[in-house]
């Protein structure tokens, strides 16, 4: 049965309708989006603002139940104002309900929410736990709304400077992608889907690749400033290396110190992490550990083998990171790298300081190849600081002697070929064809994961 409310010319296409017939304005079933099998749930509401009735709770639940058992990616159109006043709790256990089928989904089928209104008080916590939230431009989203904000804080405030697409874009992480309506957002979505399996059990799908593996990358390596302390945008390394240069980069706006992307190499997709020099000279901070460390997760439970690409001086210091929990944090990255089982190839361009060259996917937290150009540097810390550190009272010409020497020394990467964290110093121009035969090597990597429930994330 086709549902009514699908337009004729939207990219989206309902084939099979589920609890049709029940009270509510939350509608779910089977769709087609421009070729993809997916379920779809339509919770765009207009009656009271889109308040939820306690059966639509339900219907949402059943469509991510539905998409679980049917092994499909989830897809929902959201937007209401929360659960409906009149029903009482019934209306909050039917949208808990939803959040519980929601969860059950994560790690076993991609699940994907467009927010194209408004999105308050408990509904919008279900932002919170899909993979991927795209949000049009007039849309918004917040736990408590500028009226509540007003009242506890005495500052007034707007729906869109509290909740905006722009804030979740840029400052809260909350949305992935900013589309500019709800034909852009399917469309972003498709496009999306085009790099992801359908399913845990499933590999991503392939494309065909007119882009030649061992094509030669020279322009990578130009990239690169004279000084080791100039800035670059790690993109244009990133385009050299992948298929046509095309990559879609969830979060682009969000700790814009890391880069993270689904991409192609060889036709085979691949999540793509990488330090971002441009912003913050590519040091991890919270925000950026949390990114990493989600979306690093994230390509392991769905198969897609992992590139990380490494130029980073350490940590980003200060008193207030420290304060917000940097460590936890910053252990998020190494986790989800460490417990990581598909494919990962580490490849160091420039630096890879300190604790951020283990979290980075180093060879000790177990990534499978370590490549690095000539011009990297791995160390525990820059020749300046190393040597303010432990020749401080030597004059300031005999500490530039001793800042050269460190470098002659230290910094570079055939010390750490010698020690085996490095297994190859590769030519910049034979990267794609090195990164391409090694992700060919591992394609049937296998790793046997020890019994247990589940293991206890850093959040």
């Amino acid at each position: 049965m086709t549902d009514q409310r699908t337009e004729p010319d939207s990219p989206m296409s309902r084939q099979v309708d589920m609890r049709a017939r029940t009270s509510g304005f939350v509608r779910a079933g089977l769709a087609d989006l421009h070729g993809r099998k997916v379920i779809e749930v339509d919770a765009r509401g207009t009656d009271h603002a889109g308040s939820l009735l306690p059966s639509d709770g339900f219907s949402i639940a059943a469509g991510a139940r539905a998409a679980r058992e049917q092994r499909l990616p989830f897809v929902m159109q959201l937007a209401s104002s929360g659960a409906d006043i009149g029903t009482g709790v019934g209306a909050l256990d039917g949208w808990g309900h939803a959040a519980r089928e929601l969860t059950r989904c994560s790690g076993i089928v991609p699940t994907i929410i467009i927010v194209t209104g408004p999105v308050v008080s408990g509904p919008a916590l279900l932002l919170g736990l899909a993979d991927f939230v795209i949000m049009t431009t007039e849309a918004y989203a917040f736990v408590m709304g500028p009226r509540m904000v007003a009242e506890f804080t005495g500052v007034p405030i707007s729906k869109d400077e509290l909740g905006g697409a722009s804030i979740h874009a840029r400052t809260s992480g909350v949305a992935d992608f900013i589309a500019s309506d709800t034909d852009d957002a399917l469309l972003l979505t498709s496009e999306l889907l085009g790099f992801l399996p359908g399913h845990t059990d499933e590999d991503p799908p392939a494309a065909p690749c007119s882009d030649p593996v061992d094509r030669p990358t020279p322009e990578a390596y130009e990239v690169l400033p004279p000084s080791s302390n100039g800035s670059y945008d790690v993109r244009a390394i990133i385009e050299s290396v992948i298929d046509d240069g095309d990559f879609l980069e969830p979060h682009a706006e969000w700790a814009a110190n890391l880069v993270t992307a689904f991409a192609t190499i060889g036709g085979r997709t691949v999540g793509i992490v990488a330090n971002q020099p441009q912003t913050v000279a590519g040091t991890l901070d919270i925000p950026a550990s949390q990114k990493g460390g989600r979306f690093v997760s994230f390509c392991d439970a769905f198969n897609i083998p992992l590139v990380t690409f490494v130029d980073t001086s350490g940590f980003y210091p200060g008193k207030d990171t420290e304060w917000r929990g940097m460590i936890r944090y910053g252990a998020q990255m190494a986790f989800a790298y460490a417990r990581a089982t598909v494919p990962r190839v580490n490849l160091t361009t420039r630096k890879s300081y300190g604790g951020a060259y283990i979290v980075m996917d180093s060879k000790k937290i177990g990534n499978d190849l370590a490549f690095a150009w000539p011009s990297a540097e791995i160390a525990v810390m820059g020749a300046k600081g190393a040597v303010e550190i432990l020749n401080r009272r030597n004059t300031p010409e005999e500490r530039a002697e001793l800042e050269l020497a460190y470098e002659e020394r230290l910094l570079n990467p055939y010390i750490a070929a010698e020690r085996g964290t490095i297994d190859a110093v590769i030519h910049p121009s034979d990267t794609r064809r090195e990164i391409h035969a090694a992700l060919e090597m591992l394609a049937g990597k296998r790793e046997r994961l020890p019994p247990r429930r589940h293991d206890n994330t850093p959040l």
